[in-house]
């Protein structure tokens, strides 16, 4: 212990608020590691440090609480504070060792001990056991074992430490073998939570895939079996060489810097990367913004770089070492018969150490292979880092090999594995070597909120959904994708189709026409016929396009839906693009699909499909839609025993018919019929809600007589109650006393995507609602509605555009900004000040993106065309949305 220290601390633990002093103690030497750390220079000696000092702290208090029982006892570090390698605000690891099963007389001093080091700060991770308890326990759960693999005595007893290591090395309590098999299977279990990706936008530094949790994995499982003290081993025992080993130690120095800078940064024991300290991060780091590159990206794909690096060591050495030190070597021919590898305990490997050398393009046999060999589990290590070595052998004359050109295409069209090779491509460098364009997307990151994926990792994500939908296993998930899929006669167009369509992320200017060019490029260079060049390039062009028509446009209207059949063209090209539309969304990110959207792109398809079946030169006039949206919402009231009579009189007072009748579908029309001819004018307004209509979605309609402020009011009220309004209908009709009613349709999910599925908050949204439409005013309740976390750090620019239907009769405002707690409630009372009619809205919030469409006209149903009202209007919008972000 030092002396200055030893003596400060001796001075505070006779004052009566020693706790307070401790706790100044420890903030001072955070502050002290704050000042010291570097973010360009390694941090190992800052650990070492950081371990001494708490070694001290622990001493003094062991000594101070334990009193005569000190010595007799062991405080033992574990885990990461064991091995020295304490950052700022881990957890501290610590196994209290007794000499004897009796702890009653030990029980209080014990407890006032934990308690006290609670108090000053630290969150000690305890255990109190005997050398016994520890060999039983590390018997049964391998994690205990692990712990005590790096255990350091502290302060106490060091014969007893002594014995306790002599009783875990006398014999092995887990086999090596064991000990291999239980920390695979916790690391694949780890993996799993985090969806088997390393590559989320808001990574885990320590646990995540390809984080420090791998490389501790190494550690342990190297070190178990030779009873070694550091990785030094893997040199030693043939496992990497002197640079590998350089390699690994480099990557561990990253992910502890960046590690130490976040606990610095947030003061907390913080290992998640989240984008609240990636900006900070990157400058901290040196990064500098480029025109095409900020600096929070290139931060990003230096980590991801790392960690994929770091996941690869991991694979190739964790199957190294079971190879080496488990299985006994069993070689086995191919079937059929490869001229090039083998295979050894199901795992595939050259038979010469030269192969690729004398053979470059045995480096893509490797994938058609491992698919067309059942009993294949991988590539065994020795030819894993082989392929690495010789990566640069993929050149330009390798890739205009007509037989390259074949065995790529063959991976493609494979009927499995198809995923799971371009994973291990990817892994392995092979995709970035052999289509140099992908490089560029390797660990890039996307830095908004629509994608929590890198670039790669998203396409490869849309090409496994795309797989999905051929597989039998996975038809419940999405049905109607499945039977569409056997429609799809070359599927691995759409394979191709994926690789390409973000692969001009990151070079400046609209990525889908990049990608065009690029992708046509690929189909030239490969020979690929005419047919299947168009199919491959028109998707990459357009794999926005159905996605931004069914969020954005009425398609309801039969116009939006013939000029989109336009775009498309035919049916095939229909299929594929819907297909590849689901596909693409789910892989952006999981949260943003829902029920609300697998509906609008099912409607859009429907509606598309059946344009191009009829003939484009055949459009559906809006007479013939209205006329059979009647017919079958009346055929649904007669049924249900409204009268003929009834049901017109009720439809003779709407105002408007041709739209209304147009824009719901007849599922909806009778349900509001039922509401206006049950209704009396002194029970209005009325509010009623389907829990889940066709669109998958909550509907919430409300009938009452008409004031301008009705539609602001309901916005306010559903936002206040924590809903997201997915569209909004406003419809009007006036009866013979020329009174003038509203029809407001609202689809509404809750604010985490999912319908309303309990019914006292289905009544609950109906009579606040009701309440505040007869007060017309919005109660001051706590608005439930949240801005995420992530979204204060993505600034997007906000923009008012005006469009003018193709007939001229609304005028279209298309806004795009910032979500914020009431935001349409207030755009919907700007309305109003301006003397503006809103007829429909469609409302597309992804993430916190804002991406509105308001269908207005001024009072008389005009569309607004003056230039000074419209620069009005512009000038209101971007106020309102300016003092919202106050």
């Amino acid at each position: 212990m030092k002396t200055g220290l030893n003596s400060e601390l001796m001075n505070i633990f006779s004052k009566e608020n020693s706790h307070e002093l401790l706790k100044h103690t420890l903030q001072q030497n955070f502050e002290q590691q704050r000042q010291k750390f570097n973010p360009k220079e390694n941090v190992d000696s800052l650990l070492i440090e950081n371990a001494i000092f708490i070694d001290d702290i622990l001493s003094f208090c062991w000594n101070h609480f334990l009193k005569q029982y000190a010595s007799q006892l062991c405080l033992i570090a574990t885990g990461g504070y064991g091995r020295k390698e304490l950052f700022p605000k881990s957890d501290i690891d610590i196994l209290i060792l007794l000499n004897q099963a009796d702890t009653i007389t030990l029980q209080d001093n014990l407890s006032i001990f934990s308690n006290f080091l609670w108090d000053i700060g630290l969150k000690p991770g305890l255990s109190v056991r005997t050398i016994s308890e520890c060999i039983q326990k590390a018997t049964e759960d391998q994690t205990i074992m692990t712990n005590l693999l790096e255990m350091r005595l502290i302060h106490g007893n060091p014969s007893l430490f002594s014995n306790l290591k002599t009783n875990l090395s006398k014999e092995k309590l887990w086999s090596s073998s064991q000990y291999f098999s239980a920390k695979m299977e916790e690391q694949n279990l780890r993996y799993a939570k985090f969806h088997d990706t390393a590559y989320n936008l808001e990574p885990n530094v320590k646990e995540g895939p390809g984080g420090l949790r791998d490389l501790q994995n190494i550690a342990w499982v190297f070190k178990y079996h030779y009873t070694a003290a550091t990785l030094k081993v893997l040199i030693e025992h043939g496992f990497f060489s002197e640079s590998e080993y350089n390699e690994l130690i480099a990557c561990q120095n990253i992910l502890w810097r960046i590690r130490f800078a976040l606990h610095i940064l947030t003061s907390r024991c913080e290992d998640r990367l989240v984008f609240d300290y990636q900006r900070e991060l990157a400058s901290q780091f040196g990064f500098i913004d480029s025109n095409k590159n900020p600096d929070v990206e290139q931060f990003m794909q230096h980590y991801f770089k790392t960690v994929m690096e770091l996941e690869r060591m991991n694979e190739m050495l964790l199957q190294s070492f079971s190879e080496k030190l488990i299985d006994t070597p069993q070689a086995k021919q191919l079937n059929p018969p490869n001229e090039h590898f083998t295979s050894i305990n199901g795992y595939l490997v050259v038979k010469e150490a030269d192969t690729f050398k004398k053979n470059p393009l045995a480096l893509l046999e490797i994938f058609p292979l491992l698919q067309h060999n059942s009993s294949l589990k991988g590539v065994r290590a020795s030819t894993i880092r082989l392929v690495r070595k010789n990566l640069h052998l993929i050149d330009d004359d390798f890739r205009s090999t007509p037989r390259a050109h074949k065995l790529f295409l063959s991976i493609l069209k494979s009927p499995c594995g198809i995923t799971h090779q371009f994973r291990r491509m990817n892994r392995y460098g092979i995709l970035g070597a052999y289509i140099p364009a992908f490089a560029n997307i390797v660990a890039r990151m996307q830095y908004d909120l629509f994608h929590i994926y890198t670039v790669d990792a998203h396409t490869l994500f849309v090409l496994r959904n795309l797989r999905r939908f051929s597989l039998e296993k996975h038809e419940s998930e999405f049905p109607f994708c499945n039977s569409i899929f056997l429609r799809i006669s070359k599927p691995q167009l759409l394979y191709i189709a994926a690789l390409f369509h973000d692969i001009a992320k990151g070079m400046g200017g609209d990525h889908s026409v990049l990608g065009e060019k690029i992708a046509q490029q690929f189909c030239i260079q490969h020979n690929m016929s005419k047919s299947d060049s168009k199919m491959i390039t028109w998707l990459v062009r357009n794999h926005l396009v159905m996605s931004m028509t069914a969020q954005r446009k009425d398609i309801s209207d039969p116009d939006i839906i013939h000029n989109f059949a336009l775009q498309v063209g035919n049916i095939d090209n229909l299929n594929h693009l819907y297909l590849f539309t689901v596909a693409d969304i789910r892989a952006t990110n999981p949260s943003l699909w829902n029920s609300w959207k697998d509906s609008l792109l099912l409607e859009l398809y429907t509606f598309t499909h059946n344009v191009l079946r009829r003939g484009l030169q055949n459009p559906t006039e809006k007479s013939e839609r209205l006329q059979e949206n009647k017919l079958e919402a009346k055929e649904e009231l007669i049924g249900l025993g409204i009268s003929e009579a009834t049901i017109q009189k009720t439809w003779d007072q709407i105002s408007n018919e041709d739209d209304y009748f147009l824009r719901y579908s007849p599922e909806e029309i009778a349900w509001h019929s039922i509401a206006i001819a049950s209704t009396k004018k002194s029970e209005l307004p009325l509010v009623i809600l389907r829990p889940k209509n066709q669109r998958g979605c909550v509907e919430i309609f409300v009938y009452a007589l008409h004031k301008n402020d009705i539609f602001s009011l309901s916005a306010a009220t559903l936002d206040q109650l924590g809903l997201t309004i997915l569209d909004a209908r406003i419809a009007s009709f006036s009866l013979s006393t020329k009174e003038q009613y509203v029809l407001n349709s609202f689809q509404v999910l809750d604010q985490s995507g999912e319908a309303i599925k309990e019914l006292d908050r289905e009544i609950h949204i109906c009579k606040t609602l009701q309440d505040n439409l007869c007060n017309l005013k919005v109660k001051n309740h706590l608005n439930i509605h949240r801005q995420s976390r992530q979204a204060k750090h993505f600034p997007i620019t906000s923009k008012v555009t005006f469009h003018t239907d193709p007939l001229n009769k609304y005028t279209i405002i298309e806004l795009i900004t910032t979500d914020h707690p009431g935001l349409l409630a207030s755009i919907g009372q700007a309305f109003i000040e301006l003397n503006i009619q809103l007829h429909d809205a469609k409302i597309t919030t992804i993430g916190s993106r804002v991406e509105d469409m308001f269908y207005i006209t001024d009072f008389q149903f005009q569309s607004i065309n003056d230039e000074t009202i419209l620069q009005n209007i512009k000038d209101k919008l971007i106020s309102i949305i300016e003092e919202q972000e106050k």
